[in-house]
């Protein structure tokens, strides 16, 4: 069984409780005072610990806010000074159950039970997406945040079914993310995931991309294109930003999600293909809707289930789970004070900015902690000058980095023109050049752009 930490200050006590749990079968520690229970928190790590919340130098409560966000222990707050206000604030703090002074240890072992099993099931889940997620997965879906856990109540359901589901978020949140686990924990499991970037095809190339065309449908067509509907038959279609289809295109895209069937451009022959869609978008939908820019009989195919998913400045709690996350392949640390800053910085780029805030300082940093290497914006604007520039980047680089930082923050190809006042093409162009520059297509997806074949 697990370890228990016992901090309480009333000695007896104390010994009663930790002989009562040793005959249970529990490793125990105890701790009199706030200082002492810190340090063997730290360093022995425990599954529960049973905390006082009058300590002989501090309030206990500092505590319970202090681990609970930042390990996997479970806190049972004991107390004979309670009340429902000290109750409530104990629970939002991150306390798992909350008892009163005095009490029969039959109530203190069913909680301690409950606790060990919301534990082993937390490391199950845990366990699970590690092995369905992919190995260079960008985003860890642990979470202590309410809202974040309900989203993923709403994912484990619907990963059973193969009714459509729309995913609304801002740039950065980890949409694709979701929608990988979706597919992941489904029958499909073992099929093909195709993700289809709709803001960075190009509007006369759409439809063949999507569909897929036959030899000589139009010049240069020099032979059969299978489009990424085709390609991803009996696994997931990931329509991601869906709001950038062109308008031309949404009703054949409304009777391919109505029907499951298409005709690809020049042919006349009707395939009909097996799939699960998975839509995402940061665009209100909505309001495209009211100004004709989309279809309303489109959206309310998509969004069967519309699932929202929360920004970053709305889920602080998970800050230092994903900052463990970002460091974990650089063996690199972080000081307090310094994580206390990232959970207070608003990331309007979400968890894709705080990746790319970790992994930059953690490659600049030469020694063990990356902290006089975080470079945060102070505000929308500003950029470090020292770390742009320190590498002496040419112009064509300069307007590549340009561009990537558009295309991260707006997530639009369209957006990112009507900034440079340029046409869609060209942003289209520069971002194919980063992608073969950079070559950051994730490894094991498959294809963004259907194949030709013979």
């Amino acid at each position: 069984m697990g370890g228990i930490l016992i901090v309480e200050d009333d000695e007896s006590l104390s010994r009663l409780l930790e002989k009562k749990l040793r005959e249970k079968g529990f490793r125990v520690d105890r701790a009199f005072s706030g200082q002492e229970a810190r340090d063997l928190i730290s360093t022995k790590g425990y599954d529960i610990v049973l905390l006082d919340l009058r300590l002989r130098d501090m309030n206990g409560m500092e505590i319970l806010r202090e681990f609970s966000k930042t390990t996997s222990t479970k806190f049972i707050v004991i107390t004979g000074y309670g009340d429902v206000r000290t109750a409530v604030e104990a629970i939002k703090s991150g306390a798992t159950d909350f008892i009163q002074k005095p009490f029969s240890f039959d109530i203190l072992e069913v909680s301690i039970d409950r606790a060990l099993k919301e534990k082993r099931l937390e490391e199950e889940n845990r366990a699970l997406r590690s092995i369905l997620l992919e190995k260079d997965q960008e985003v860890v879906l642990e979470t202590k945040n309410p809202a974040l856990r309900g989203v993923m109540e709403t994912v484990e359901r619907v990963a059973r079914t193969d009714i459509n589901v729309l995913l609304r978020g801002e740039t950065g949140t980890g949409k694709e993310v979701i929608a990988r686990y979706i597919h992941r924990t489904s029958s499909r499991r073992d099929r093909p995931f195709v993700v289809v970037d709709c803001s960075a095809i190009p509007e006369h190339l759409f439809e063949s991309e999507i569909f897929g065309h036959e030899k000589g449908a139009y010049t240069g067509a020099t032979q059969r294109k299978i489009g990424l509907v085709e390609i991803a038959n009996g696994g997931t279609l990931f329509l991601d930003e869906i709001g950038d289809v062109p308008i031309q295109v949404q009703p054949k895209l409304l009777r391919f999600v109505e029907t499951r069937s298409f005709r690809r451009v020049g042919g006349l022959k009707e395939i009909k293909v097996d799939v699960r869609i998975i839509s995402a978008t940061n665009r209100n939908l909505e309001e495209m809707v009211s100004k004709g820019e989309f279809r309303s009989d489109l959206l309310y195919r998509l969004n069967a289930v519309e699932i929202h998913v929360p920004p970053l400045r709305d889920r602080r709690e998970d800050i230092p789970i994903l900052v463990k996350f970002f460091l974990g392949k650089y063996k690199k640390k972080i000081r307090p004070e310094t994580m206390r800053t990232l959970m207070n910085y608003p990331w309007p780029g979400n968890i894709r900015e705080l990746k790319n805030t970790i992994e930059r300082a953690a490659l600049l940093s030469k020694g063990e902690y990356i902290d006089d290497n975080i470079c945060l914006r102070t505000d929308s604007e500003s950029l470090c000058p020292e770390e742009l520039f320190s590498k002496l980047p040419s112009l064509e680089d300069l307007e590549l980095m340009y561009v990537d930082y558009l295309y991260r923050r707006l997530g639009s190809v369209t957006k990112v023109a009507q900034v440079l006042g340029c046409s869609r093409r060209t942003v289209f162009r520069k971002l194919k050049r980063l992608r073969d520059r950079n070559g950051d297509l994730e490894e094991g997806s498959l294809p963004r752009f259907a194949p030709d074949v013979n």
